[in-house]
């Protein structure tokens, strides 16, 4: 049987989760992706509602894959950069597993961006508490 980390890593190396685990009023979209299960070098365009009102495309590439650590970095959207390291440990020999998020992120527009960058971290933090809502209710199910 598969201990926990494997079962919350092969969930979140699959691209079907990114419809689980986000808010549902950010409405997210995945339009295309070059595989379904990630790897390095899979590409992903997105379309949602994030950090503003208007729908917006996003397309990403994941940079870095080992088992339970990947990256996924912006090519093109709503950021001017985007770096988002997913780590994933361990913890009480298999009962359990830390899900870490490491973002890197710069608003566009300039000193005009640095103003809303304090809005921004809100809304993200927001979006992650309810990624990890939703990652534990929905690995319960499984």
């Amino acid at each position: 049987m598969d201990n926990n980390i494997n079962k919350v890593w092969e969930f979140y190396t699959d691209i079907k989760h990114l419809k689980i685990i986000t808010p549902k009023e950010i409405n997210l979209q995945v339009i295309n992706t070059t595989d379904h299960k990630f790897s390095q070098g899979t590409e992903i365009w997105i379309e949602g509602k994030i950090l503003i009102s208007k729908r917006k495309t996003w397309h990403s590439v994941i940079t870095f894959l080992k088992p339970y650590e990947y990256v996924d970095e912006m090519l093109s959207g709503p950021f001017k950069k985007w770096i988002h390291l997913h780590k994933f440990h361990d913890l009480d020999h298999g009962q359990k597993t830390e899900v870490v998020d490491q973002i890197h992120f710069e608003l566009p527009y300039g000193i005009l961006g640095k103003l809303f960058e304090g809005y921004a971290y809100n809304q993200l933090r927001k979006i992650f508490d309810y990624r990890k809502i939703a990652t534990i209710k929905n690995l319960e199910t499984l």
